[in-house]
């Protein structure tokens, strides 16, 4: 036996019909009145900070220029032709720079390793479900908004006045930066985990640390891996323009080579930057990936 669709009037269908094309309707011109404000506000933003496109395009020549002179090799057989054509004299640094880069990776690696242990702790600390108290919460957080609003680079210039040249300045002002950016992101983590297993505990006497190492910290750990990871990631590009004021790592050559316009050895130092960190990228996403369990999705 099939029964009928009950069928509304005629009248109460246009009028529903013609509800519904309103509401669209006004939907519609919210969208455009928004888009219309943000590029209204993109516009003034740049009159502002006098950002002129004509600048952009009148010279854009000089990068394409600059970027046709870094390739091109000064000396040798092959001299004005493209860097392949004699990639050992192009090259003829390498041994030396993969040094460099290797020193540059460590400094990366030591940085993003002691930001994340102390963003480890302060993130329970700064937690509004974990925090012992409102305080310690809130000071914790202002701390970690600090260690992450000074850039890197701020920091390296200050520990290379306090430590001198080398390797430590740009471990201590990675790993700085590292833990206020990690902490912030751990936080966010701890805060959605689930409250159960802590509860479970606390009504068992355990104490606060006990309660984060047995029921907080396996439910993080494997996404505290993966923004550690991450972070990794950036790390290296960071540790990479640390040598530009004196902290160690590649970037001590790399300014070096632009400022006495060496424009080959800028090109080689660059390639060889870009690839080691194409293949740190390709090896930590897998590893992340594997962490949060998404290889095993189809």
């Amino acid at each position: 036996m099939s029964s009928a669709v009950p069928r509304l009037p005629d009248h109460q269908l246009a009028a529903l019909g013609s509800a519904y094309a309103e509401a669209v309707s006004a939907k519609r011109r919210q969208l455009v009145l928004g888009l219309a404000l943000f590029a209204l506000a993109y516009v003034v933003a740049g009159i502002v900070a006098e950002v002129r496109p004509t600048t952009f395009f009148t010279n854009l020549w000089r990068f394409t220029d600059y970027l046709g002179r870094i390739f091109t090799l000064e000396q040798g057989a092959a001299a004005g032709r493209f860097v392949l054509f004699d990639p050992v004299e192009w090259m003829w640094g390498f041994d030396k720079w993969m040094k460099l880069l290797w020193e540059t990776l460590l400094i990366a690696y030591v940085g993003t390793l002691t930001g994340a242990i102390g963003g480890l702790l302060f993130a329970f600390l700064s937690a509004r479900n974990l925090t012992p108290n409102s305080t310690i919460g809130f000071l914790a957080k202002r701390w970690l908004e600090f260690c992450r609003t000074v850039p890197e680079i701020v920091f390296a210039l200050i520990f290379v006045v306090a430590f001198g040249l080398g390797p430590v300045p740009g471990v201590l002002a990675i790993a700085i930066h590292t833990f206020g950016a990690l902490g912030k992101q751990f936080a966010e983590v701890a805060e959605n985990i689930d409250m159960k297993p802590v509860d479970g505990l606390t009504a068992t006497g355990a104490t606060w640390a006990e309660c984060m190492r047995f029921a907080v910290v396996p439910q993080v750990l494997s996404n505290f891996a993966s923004y550690a990871l991450l972070r990794f990631e950036v790390n290296v590009r960071g540790a990479a323009v640390m040598g530009f004021v004196g902290a160690g790592g590649i970037g001590q050559d790399l300014v070096e080579a632009i400022r006495k316009f060496y424009y080959s050895d800028v090109s080689a130092i660059l390639v060889l930057i870009i690839a080691t960190v194409m293949v740190i990228d390709l090896a930590t996403e897998r590893l992340r990936h594997h962490l949060i369990g998404m290889d095993n999705r189809s």
